[in-house]
């Protein structure tokens, strides 16, 4: 009998664009599960701000994003946003 080959589990990231650039900057932020791209130097700061304080709070609850449900992840996002 032959082995099936076991399928990787389906990846997750957050991924951040921003259009409001006009300064002619290139503005890239990575990591594991996310990327954000563009934006002026205060958006990027903002979108940067609001994943570093969605994952903490992941982490917090004990799950990763690959485990939380979407709607969850909203909530958590908005809640991160800065004001």
């Amino acid at each position: 009998m032959t082995k099936k080959k076991k399928k990787p589990a389906p990846g997750a990231a957050l991924l951040g664009l921003g259009f409001d650039n006009d300064d002619g900057h290139k503005r890239i932020t990575t990591g594991d599960e996310f990327a954000i791209v563009g934006g002026s130097e205060q958006t990027h700061e903002r979108m940067t701000e609001t994943v570093i304080k969605t994952f903490e709070e992941l982490r917090s609850r004990g799950k990763t994003l690959r485990q939380v449900e979407p709607g969850e992840l909203a909530e958590i996002l908005h809640k991160a946003a800065p004001e």
